[in-house]
C-alpha cells in the first residue's frame, strides 16, 4: 500500500513522531517529510540501556522517582542489573501502569481499579504521562541525531516543525484526549496555544492497527473490496477490537476503509494474565517460605514464562533462584518453581474468552461479513493466545493472522501511517449523541401532559416542557435497536459517519436581559440505553451520560428586542445551531448563527466531562 504514497507536497522539512505509550511496553515511530520524496515510515530501535530488554523495539513503560518527586530511571533504564536493589536502598517508588489511570470511568474500569497500580503521591496521571513523553522525545531526538547522515543538522532543521500522533486505546474520548494534549504541553513539547495544540493528532490503537496492517502482510483477498476485516489489538492493558472494509481503490490506487462496527475496548491484556498468575501463587505459595519471593517470582514468570508459553500439555517452569532455593511440596527445585501447563493455561483464559467472544459480537453488529481477523499487538505474539483464538472462531469461517512484521511495532508505525494515508475515512457511531433542550407545550401532545407539572414560562410567556431529548446524531440507522447481541436485521445497524459529514441541530435563548444570553454553553450528551426512538430523560435517565460542554460568546451578535406572547413587555432571543463532526478520531464542534440573513460560525471550545463512559 505504501507504494500508492505520493511524495511531500509541503514547501519545509518537517517532522512527524508517534508515541505509543502503553501499559507496559512503549515505541516510536517518525518519519521525516522531505519536499518532492516519498515519506517512508521508521522506527527508533536503539534505547538507553536497551541491551537490558528483550529486543530494542520497545521499551518498559516505566518511571522510578526519588522521594523528591525527581525522575532516576526511565524505560530499559529502569530494567538495569542492580536497580531494583538500588531503588529498595534508597527509598524509589516505582510508577507503572500508569496509563491505565487515565481510563475512562466506566463500570468495566472500575472493576480493575484496585488492580492498577496507585501513582506516587502528589503525582498526577498528567505529571507522570508528561515526564514519560519528555523521555520518550528525548530518545527520538538522541537516536534520528545518531543515525541519520547529518545528524545534528537534520534535527536542527525539524526541531521546530514537529508535528506528533498520540496513539490510545479505543474505548477513549475527548476527555482522555484532553489528559494526553496536557501532558505534552507540561512536557514542553508543544506550547499551550491554539497552533501547539493542533500539532497533536489522535489515533485509536484499532485504526493505526489497521494501517499497519495494510503495510505489513494482509492477503490480497483480505483486501478486495466488500470483505470485512476484524484488527484486534492485544496489548498489555487492553484489547482493542474494530472491524473495517475496504471499499474504493484499485490497483496501484489508494485504498479508503470504512469501519463497519462500533470499536470496542475490553481490559484483558497481557497484565491481566500476570494479576492471574500472581493471584494463584500467593495461595499456592502460601505456606512456603518462598512466598514472600512472590514479586520476583511474578516479574520471572513475565519475563520468561509468559512469553514462551504455547502448550498445557507440558510442565511449565518459573526460573526466579538458585540451585540452593528447593521446597519439594511446592515444586521447587534449584531455583525452579514447576508448574503444570493446564495451570498456566487458566491465566490466559480470560484474554482468549474475551476476543472470541468479542469477535463473535462485532460480526453480529457489522455491515459486512468478516471473514479475516488479525491479530496484533505485544501480546498477540504469545503463541498459545494466537492458538486459542484460532481454534475457538474455528466454526465462525473466519481466518486468523498475525502480520510478519514487528506486531509489537503495529501501533506506532500505524500511527505514522495513520498521519500520511488516512486510509479510514467513515467511521461508527457509537452511542446517541444529542442535547436535552425545552418543547413547547402542547394540550393535545400526550407525552406533554404526562410532563405538565414540569412546565414552566419562559421569558417570551410561551409554556416549555424540559428534557425532550434533540438527537443531533442517531446510534442506529432505523427506530429499532434491540441490543448489540440481538441484531438480526442488517437495518439496525450503527450509523457509518463519512469524514467531514456535519451534523446540527438548532437551538434558542431567551432571556429578559440581553447579557443573560450573550454566551453560548451547550451540553452534548450520549444517550447508551437500549430504548428505540428515546426522546425524554426520564424514560431511562440513568442512561445518559454528560459529554461536553460547548462553549462560545455571541455577544457580538446584534438582537433586537421582541414582544411577549402576552402583549406585554419584551425578551432577547438567541438563536443558534450546534454543529458537530463526529466522523475524526476527536470530535470538533463549531456554533453557526445569522447575521443579516447570512450563516456565520466559528470554532467552539469543548470542555469534556471526566465520567463518560465509553467501553
Amino acid at each position: 500500500m505504501s507504494e500508492t504514497r505520493t511524495p511531500y507536497a509541503g514547501s519545509r522539512r518537517k517532522l512527524v513522531l508517534a508515541f505509543d505509550v502503553g501499559t507496559t511496553y512503549s515505541g516510536i515511530s517518525y518519519t521525516i517529510l522531505d519536499p518532492g520524496h516519498v515519506p517512508e515510515v521508521k522506527g527508533v530501535t536503539r534505547f538507553p540501556a536497551h541491551e537490558q530488554i528483550s529486543g530494542a523495539s520497545k521499551i518498559p513503560t516505566i518511571i522510578y522517582y526519588d522521594k523528591h518527586g525527581n525522575v532516576c530511571a526511565v524505560g530499559a533504564e529502569a530494567m538495569r542489573e542492580g536497580i531494583f536493589e538500588q531503588a529498595e536502598d534508597e527509598g524509589w517508588i516505582k510508577t507503572e501502569w500508569f496509563k491505565l489511570h487515565i481510563r475512562p470511568r466506566t463500570d468495566a474500569s472500575g472493576q480493575i481499579a484496585a488492580q492498577i497500580p496507585p501513582l506516587p503521591l502528589d503525582k498526577t496521571v498528567v505529571t507522570v504521562m508528561a515526564d514519560f513523553l519528555a523521555y520518550l522525545f528525548q530518545c527520538a531526538a538522541t537516536f534520528i541525531q545518531d543515525t541519520h547522515a547529518n545528524g545534528r543538522d537534520l534535527w536542527d532543521s525539524v526541531r521546530n516543525e514537529i508535528d506528533f500522533v498520540l496513539s490510545h486505546p479505543n474505548g477513549w474520548e475527548g476527555f482522555q484526549q484532553t489528559q494526553m494534549r496536557e501532558s505534552m504541553v507540561k512536557a514542553n513539547l508543544i506550547p499551550d496555544t491554539t497552533q501547539g495544540h493542533a500539532r497533536v493528532s489522535f489515533v485509536t490503537e484499532g485504526e493505526a492497527s489497521l494501517h499497519f496492517s495494510i503495510e505489513n502482510g494482509l492477503p490480497a483477498s483480505a483486501l478486495q473490496k466488500g470483505e470485512g476485516i476484524a484488527i484486534v489489538d492485544a496489548g498489555g492493558g487492553t484489547v482493542d477490537m474494530s472491524a473495517y472494509s475496504r471499499y474504493a481503490g484499485g490497483d496501484g490506487e489508494p485504498s479508503t476503509f470504512k469501519e463497519i462496527a462500533p470499536p470496542q475496548c475490553h481490559f484483558q491484556g497481557s497484565v491481566f494474565v500476570s494479576i492471574h498468575a500472581r493471584m494463584f501463587l500467593e495461595s499456592y505459595l502460601a505456606e512456603s517460605d518462598f512466598v514472600d519471593d512472590l514479586d520476583h517470582i511474578v516479574r520471572c514468570f513475565d519475563k520468561t514464562t509468559k512469553v514462551r508459553f504455547s502448550s498445557d500439555s507440558q510442565p511449565q517452569y518459573i526460573k526466579f533462584g538458585s540451585t540452593r532455593d528447593n521446597d519439594a511440596s511446592c515444586n521447587i527445585r534449584f531455583g525452579q518453581l514447576k508448574l503444570t501447563g493446564e495451570d498456566v493455561a487458566a491465566f490466559f483464559d480470560g484474554s482468549v474468552k474475551c476476543i472470541v467472544n468479542a469477535v463473535k459480537e462485532q460480526k453480529g453488529m457489522a455491515h459486512k461479513p468478516i471473514h479475516y481477523v488479525v491479530l496484533v499487538g505485544g501480546f498477540a505474539a504469545n503463541d498459545w493466545l494466537f492458538a486459542k483464538v484460532e481454534e475457538g472462531l474455528k466454526s465462525e469461517g473466519v481466518t486468523v493472522i498475525r502480520p510478519e512484521n514487528h506486531v509489537n511495532k503495529a501501533v506506532s508505525d500505524g500511527a505514522i501511517s495513520f498521519y500520511l494515508d488516512h486510509h479510514v475515512t467513515t467511521r461508527v457511531s457509537k452511542f446517541t449523541y444529542g442535547q436535552f433542550r425545552t418543547a413547547f407545550y402542547e394540550p393535545k401532545n400526550l407525552d406533554h401532559l404526562q410532563r405538565k407539572e414540569k412546565t414552566y414560562t419562559c421569558a417570551s410567556g410561551e409554556t416549555l416542557v424540559p428534557d425532550f431529548f434533540a438527537v443531533i446524531l442517531p446510534k442506529v440507522r432505523s427506530l429499532y435497536y434491540p441490543t448489540p447481541s440481538a441484531i438480526t436485521n442488517k437495518d439496525n445497524q450503527n450509523t457509518q459517519v463519512q469524514e467531514g459529514k456535519e451534523f446540527r441541530q438548532g437551538f434558542g435563548l431567551r432571556s429578559e436581559k440581553k447579557s443573560d444570553i450573550q454566551k453560548v454553553t451547550s451540553n452534548v450528551w450520549a444517550y447508551q440505553g437500549t430504548k428505540a426512538n428515546i426522546k425524554w430523560k426520564d424514560q431511562d435517565p440513568t442512561m445518559f451520560t454528560k459529554l461536553c460542554t460547548v462553549e462560545m460568546d455571541l455577544g457580538h451578535v446584534p438582537l433586537s428586542p421582541r414582544p411577549k406572547t402576552s402583549g406585554t413587555g419584551t425578551f432577547y432571543y438567541l438563536g443558534y445551531d450546534l454543529v458537530l463532526f463526529f466522523s475524526s478520531v476527536e470530535m470538533r464542534a463549531q456554533i453557526a448563527w445569522e447575521e443579516n440573513g447570512i450563516e456565520k460560525r466559528s470554532p467552539a471550545k469543548i470542555v469534556y466531562d471526566p465520567d463518560i463512559t465509553a467501553d
